[in-house]
């Protein structure tokens, strides 16, 4: 698998955006990044606020520019706050370490890119983009 089609994205965000719906999340906005932090699909549910796309795109850049989904970017941030804070100037302070930027992998672990949800609390976009990711046929790193 070269990496995330069009067609594959579309399918995270909706089930990204359906999980949601069942948890009563606050409005999503979810953002498919390829495995070099690039833009495949965003889209904002009705409600959400006009800054979520920023929010989204650093969780999921984040994600895939370290190899490691939001939660550990989190624990290191918490254990090495010069590190992340190092990482964060060298991406340009496009990093928002924290749940909810998800790490999309193949079966045989391969990085395709990253999925990144916000509009709820971090551990709640981040269940959401876990089935939506999962719903696409592909491993969520969470």
């Amino acid at each position: 698998m070269a990496g995330i089609s069009l067609s594959r994205a579309r399918v995270m965000i909706r089930k990204t955006l359906e999980r949601g719906k069942e948890l009563g999340l606050n409005p999503l906005s979810v953002v498919v990044l390829d495995a070099g932090g690039n833009i495949i699909a965003f889209e904002r549910q009705d409600g959400a606020s006009p800054g979520r796309f920023q929010i989204a795109h650093g969780k999921a850049y984040g994600a895939v520019m370290l190899g490691m989904p939001g939660s550990a970017q989190m624990a290191r941030a918490e254990a090495q706050a010069y590190f992340i804070a190092a990482a964060n100037g060298a991406f340009g302070g496009q990093l928002i370490p924290v749940p909810g930027g998800v790490l999309v992998k193949d079966s045989k672990g391969r990085v395709l890119g990253a999925l990144g949800v916000t509009g709820d609390s971090s551990d709640n976009d981040a269940a959401a983009a876990k089935a939506g990711v999962e719903a696409a046929g592909l491993v969520a790193e969470v």
